[in-house]
């Protein structure tokens, strides 16, 4: 497995706005998912090769040697750019050590995954949950596993994906949902959002963030037409982006109010937080440094 240098591993975030996180930690770059809408294969992001996944070097000890120099105690933040989970780490367990130390420093930890594998690190997690925050985010963008073997054609299928949110919950560890991105004319559909709600209470997931469209620029646009070609032959899905979207870099599904309100609905049935605000304050309110977090928001 190649191996890239790092002299740091665990960034202070600029904002803690998304999810609370204080700070972000990759140890993998890259990821082999292969999900045909994956933002984080932008030009803008310089990653080369996105699709290896290659490990920091000495990342273990760099991790140490960060969180020893942190004068302020936080979320460390997993998963932004590279799956923690991939299949590399089944054998290599750098995540699970890395969940180690941030235990060991008296760190909190949001997880974000479309991974089964995180359910082997519950010891550690809930470990953590007693002195810290955790907040575990599984992607789940559809509930129809034939479709996400389609778009995510790598990643476990969504269902394994519920069952992982289910497990995480059995275990008292704070989980919910990343439904996004949703994709134009694709899952946009009103039943696929409720499937994905109903789903959720049935696993008690304490959360479901939500974005009803996704993100379409350089690079990642090019990949994704040619991963729609070949994925739905049948279906001229290209030139309905380009007649709906033609440049723009944010795309919302043209049926996104209707969505939401029906998203909105369905959440406020069942009880399960979708505003970032109050997800964050959920997690984080039995923690003494919630406050200080929460007036970044």
């Amino acid at each position: 497995m190649e191996s890239i240098p790092a002299k740091t591993i665990v960034t202070k975030n600029k904002s803690t706005k998304w999810f609370g996180m204080d700070y972000t930690m990759n140890i993998y770059k890259g990821c082999n998912h292969g999900c045909i809408y994956c933002d984080s294969r932008s030009s803008c992001y310089g990653i080369n090769q996105f699709d290896t996944v290659r490990i920091k070097e000495d990342a273990l000890r760099v991790i140490r040697d960060d969180l020893r120099r942190k004068v302020k105690k936080g979320v460390i933040g997993m998963g932004s750019m590279s799956d923690p989970y991939n299949p590399y780490e089944k054998k290599l367990s750098l995540t699970r050590h890395a969940l180690e130390l941030i235990d060991a420093f008296d760190f909190g930890v949001g997880i974000a995954t479309k991974s089964d594998l995180i359910t082997r690190d519950m010891d550690i997690l809930s470990g953590i949950q007693e002195h810290s925050p955790v907040i575990c985010k599984i992607t789940i963008t559809t509930c129809d596993d034939e479709l996400s073997k389609k778009i995510e054609p790598q990643a476990p299928v969504s269902s394994k994906r519920f069952e992982t949110v289910g497990k995480l919950r059995e275990q008292g560890i704070y989980a919910g949902i990343l439904m996004m991105p949703i994709l134009p004319f694709i899952d946009d559909q009103e039943e696929n959002i409720v499937g994905i709600v109903r789903r959720a209470h049935e696993i008690d997931a304490n959360f479901i963030y939500a974005s009803m469209g996704m993100t379409l620029r350089g690079n990642q646009k090019e990949w994704y037409y040619e991963k729609l070609k070949k994925a739905f032959p049948d279906q001229d899905y290209i030139s309905k982006y380009e007649k709906q979207y033609g440049y723009r870099y944010q795309c919302s599904s043209p049926k996104a109010k209707h969505l939401w309100k029906v998203f909105t609905k369905e959440c406020k049935r069942y009880g399960i937080l979708y505003e970032m605000s109050d997800i964050v304050h959920s997690y984080q309110k039995n923690y003494q440094y919630t406050q200080l977090n929460l007036f970044d928001l």
